[in-house]
């Protein structure tokens, strides 16, 4: 079971984790709770509804799919393109500034570590910003196909309403299809293109997987930040670390898979509890700078 649990960076929980990670290197691994802050909501927080997930294998082989997508990404597109890091991913990067970190591991698609600062970042999941098309490869720009999404269906310049439509975790909206949809093909060779994440069906891609792996290994201990650990790839970084007997620390507001590993928990905010921790830790000036 957890060692401890705590509810604030207090001066308990300082003096806790200062003789736990204290001139030690760290990896930190993300979910979606750190981005919530930036107005990209999470998968299972409170009031949060149940999405059904986008399936691989129905995506590539059904237009119907394919076109939903694209459409509820298109209504949400704009809004989570504009997402700024906020002061959680600050902090993450002011440590990484400060050489404590060997590097981030991030489950988000949204790149706001790297935006933010951060070195060393392995997006285990992808990222939505970049596009690839599934027959030869080519790698496009999520903007630029945003933009012949538009020009392919003029009809959505006289659609209403989509700022106020309900931002998902993942970028998209949960409107329906209105219409029949033109979804633009690869330039290249006319295929189907896809964001390049993890759809569910699918796996880490190896070569991914195992740079996430050295981070976790090449560290002392480990920081867990927003993140119910539900993903079975996350939480094989976790075990990493647990077989190599090194320090864990989760910061996630609700339970989470692996809290039975945990040396403290706080049941917490990731901002709340990683700001005094950069200062703690040694990254005061760098964590000044940001305010």
């Amino acid at each position: 079971m957890v060692d401890a649990v705590s509810y604030a960076f207090d001066d308990a929980a300082r003096a806790r984790v200062t003789s736990l990670l204290a001139d030690r290197k760290l990896c930190v691994i993300t979910g979606a709770g750190i981005s919530t802050d930036s107005g990209i909501p999470d998968y299972r927080g409170s009031g949060t509804k149940i999405r059904s997930r986008i399936d691989f294998a129905s995506f590539v082989a059904q237009a119907h799919v394919r076109q939903r997508y694209w459409l509820r990404a298109y209504f949400g597109w704009d809004r989570f393109a504009s997402a700024q890091p906020n002061r959680g991913h600050l902090a993450i990067a002011a440590l990484g500034q400060a050489g404590l970190l060997t590097g981030v591991v991030t489950q988000n698609v949204d790149g706001l570590h790297r935006d933010a600062g951060s070195n060393h970042v392995v997006e285990l999941h992808g990222n939505l910003a970049r596009l690839q098309c599934l027959e030869c490869g080519q790698k496009y720009d999520r903007q630029s196909f945003h933009l012949r999404f538009i020009e392919s269906n003029p009809w959505l310049r006289d659609v209403a309403g989509e700022d106020v439509m309900p931002l998902g975790p993942d970028g998209d909206t949960a409107i329906e299809v209105l219409r029949e949809v033109t979804v633009p093909a690869c330039t290249v060779c006319g295929g189907n293109v896809k964001p390049d994440v993890v759809f569910f069906g699918e796996f880490v891609p190896p070569k991914i997987f195992n740079a996430a792996n050295d981070l976790v290994k090449r560290a002392d201990a480990l920081v867990v930040a927003g993140s119910s650990l539900a993903v079975n790839s996350a939480v094989r970084l976790v075990e990493t670390a647990r077989r190599r007997r090194k320090s864990i620390v989760v910061i996630n507001r609700g339970e989470t898979k692996i809290d039975h590993l945990a040396t403290i928990r706080f049941e917490a905010g990731c901002t709340e509890v990683l700001e005094p921790l950069a200062r703690t830790l040694g990254a005061a000036d760098l964590v000044e700078d940001i305010e």
